[in-house]
């Protein structure tokens, strides 16, 4: 699961081809609360106007000139509009493709239901799990700088949680071996969401929704995904420099990768203009959960906005040479076989630190993954950081398996495109 609050179940609905009505972000009050975290808790305890189904043309988002032309094109570009057109599919869909500098876009669907207007790579949204990708930047950053240490542990950097937790290293919690009990799967957290899903939740104590509970099993013996892993990462890097965890965010990743669009909200709100995120149910209009729910209860492990390109751009970063140093990014790509991202991204996946492998039928590349009630998000990049892919689609489709397989084949496809001699 994860992202911003528990995940929500997706569900069937006709043909985008079809006309239907949608309920605005405006008037979801009470009903989302209702209808909408109803479900969210529910796939918690389980996880872990028009709208028309035409892709729109290629690089039509503007940016750098497109890259390629020709059939190996209208494969992706129908694969993507076949994603939105499927049953459950989401409203919108757009995956950025970034070879050498040279950037094309393919798109179907809507960035706004009633409206027509198509997702572009500068349109804001909710990244999800992915942002746990960024405290990984801000961790492993902080270890270039002899800051922070890699086996340092919380005892030694935060004496104020559970005693019982004092033996995991910072190692074992950017790769989720830690043990720590996810705190978003705790029955308080989960009523608070219930009751209003725009809480105000204090970030930094997150993680006393769990401070009652022991480690699920003894640090480094094996792997279990926990939202609690990347509180403790950004509360490390805090202690380390006695600076905000957003701060950080700034200084180590936004600038230095010239990320411009990119920022760790409290509130629910969405910077302008952003891809409307949905929410659907048999025999229901879909609901716009865009602005549903307060990004202070994810944080870093889950609460960061961003937009297609500037995902790109981080993707490539993180995930080449662009931000670490060699001995540091050794660490970093030290994969544990069979951890696997929420959703699980494309091929077989493997977890490093706060970065994953993903081996497919066409090569490898190394990303993440996340989803969140209005999103689900795939960002990865070939190990030189030269070649970047984003999947960004506007509902969460990671509890409906058939949606979900498509999603990853879809994924794959672009993947074997960017791996491609040719072009991608």
């Amino acid at each position: 699961m994860l992202g911003v609050g528990p995940p929500v179940t997706p569900a069937g609905r006709p043909s985008p081809h079809l006309r239907r009505q949608y309920v605005p972000v405006s008037a979801l009050g009470a009903r989302t609360g209702r209808r909408v975290v109803r479900r969210a808790v529910a796939a918690a305890l389980v996880a872990g106007a028009v709208l028309t189904g035409t892709a729109a043309a290629p690089g039509a988002a503007g940016g750098p000139p497109p890259v390629g032309h020709g059939p190996h094109d209208e494969a992706l570009q129908r694969a993507l509009a076949e994603l939105v057109a499927a049953p459950g599919g989401p409203p919108g869909a757009i995956a950025v493709l970034t070879r050498d500098g040279m950037r094309r876009v393919y798109r179907a669907g809507t960035a706004e239901v009633g409206t027509g207007r198509p997702p572009r790579a500068g349109d804001h949204m909710r990244i999800a799990s992915a942002a746990k990708a960024f405290s990984g930047a801000v961790a492993l950053s902080l270890v270039d700088r002899r800051a922070l240490g890699l086996d340092e542990t919380i005892g030694e950097r935060l004496p104020h949680l559970p005693v019982a937790w004092h033996a995991v290293t910072l190692r074992q919690l950017l790769r989720h071996t830690s043990g720590l009990p996810d705190f978003s799967r705790s029955k308080a957290f989960q009523d608070i969401v219930r009751a209003d899903p725009r809480h105000h939740f204090e970030s930094r104590r997150l993680l006393d929704f769990v401070a009652d509970q022991g480690l699920a099993f003894p640090p480094g013996s094996r792997y279990a995904y926990s939202n609690s892993d990347n509180i403790a990462v950004a509360l490390m890097a805090e202690q380390a420099t006695g600076r905000p965890y957003e701060s950080l965010l700034r200084e180590l990743v936004y600038r230095p990768l010239g990320l411009r669009e990119t920022s760790l909200p409290q509130g629910y709100r969405l910077p302008r203009p952003y891809l409307h995120g949905y929410d659907t149910a048999p025999g229901e209009p879909p609901e716009d959960v865009s602005e549903a729910v307060s990004a202070s209860g994810a944080w870093a492990s889950g609460g960061i906005v961003s937009t297609p390109a500037d995902l790109s751009a981080f993707i490539g970063g993180y995930a080449g040479p662009g931000l670490l140093t060699p001995v540091t990014r050794r660490a970093q790509q030290d994969f544990l076989p069979g951890g696997a991202s929420q959703p699980a991204g494309p091929g077989t996946n493997s977890a490093g630190l706060a970065l994953f492998r993903y081996d497919t039928r066409c090569g490898t590349v190394l990303g993440h993954t996340g989803n969140t009630p209005g999103y689900t998000q795939f960002a990865a990049a070939t190990p030189d950081g030269r070649r970047t892919v984003t999947v960004s689609v506007t509902s969460q489709v990671p509890l409906d398996p058939a949606l979900l397989a498509r999603l990853r084949t879809t994924e794959e496809k672009f993947v074997c495109a960017l791996l491609e001699h040719g072009r991608p």
